[in-house]
């Protein structure tokens, strides 16, 4: 069951990092494309964000994972 819980979420987060690396390029193209005083700025923040973003999902990711396993511990030891 919990497993199933797991893939759920893992699934689930995959999903928003792919969407939202997806809207990062799309951002990064349109900022690099025009031309406005604050664009260098923008392009630079989310290139930051293209490269930071998948960083943070997979700690996330890997958090829960540790978190997860030490719950399942402390259950079994309590049964």
């Amino acid at each position: 069951m919990k497993n199933k819980k797991y893939n759920k979420i893992k699934r689930l987060l995959a999903a928003l990092g792919a969407f939202l690396l997806f809207a990062m390029y799309a951002l990064t193209l349109i900022f690099a494309l025009t031309d406005h005083s604050a664009t260098k700025g923008l392009l630079k923040a989310s290139i930051a964000c293209t490269i930071l973003l998948p960083v943070l999902l997979y700690a996330f990711i890997l958090v829960y994972r540790l978190t997860d396993k030490d719950q399942r511990r402390r259950n079994e030891e309590e049964s």
